[in-house]
């Protein structure tokens, strides 16, 4: 099994993630990364802000760059925390919720970042989009 996320995969990511922002009613800017944190698929859905078409791709890029969720970033980039400052390198991470990994076979293949909620319901949308992986 190849461990290059596919655009039919980034597809069916990106439309499971779209169904659970629908559920919950909030629109959203999805964007699904492969490994190497390349734009593979995006959506604006009708009516997300603009400020989070860049903070969504900047969500999944962080999470496979990190290769972990971006929420994991939360403490440790605190004022005084190890990390503090890490958001400021590589372009500009984000370090929180939102970016989920998408692992296929215990490999990453890419990831996904969603952004125009409130975190918690960013994280809700990005993780349904990586369970349809």
């Amino acid at each position: 099994m190849s461990h290059h996320l596919t655009l039919a995969e980034a597809d069916t990511v990106l439309a499971a993630a779209r169904a659970h922002a629908e559920e919950i009613g909030q629109p959203m800017n999805i964007a699904v990364v492969d490994d190497g944190a390349h734009l593979v698929a995006f959506a604006r859905m009708d009516g997300a802000i603009k400020a989070s078409i860049d903070i969504s791709t900047r969500k999944a890029r962080t999470s496979v760059m990190m290769n972990l969720p971006t929420g994991a970033l939360a403490q440790v980039t605190q004022p005084g925390a190890e990390l503090y400052g890490l958001e400021w390198t590589s372009g500009g991470l984000v370090s929180f919720g939102g970016g989920v990994l998408l692992v296929r076979d215990g490999v990453t293949v890419g990831a996904v970042g969603v952004s125009a909620g409130s975190v918690a319901q960013d994280v809700a949308v990005a993780e349904a989009g990586a369970a349809a992986l």
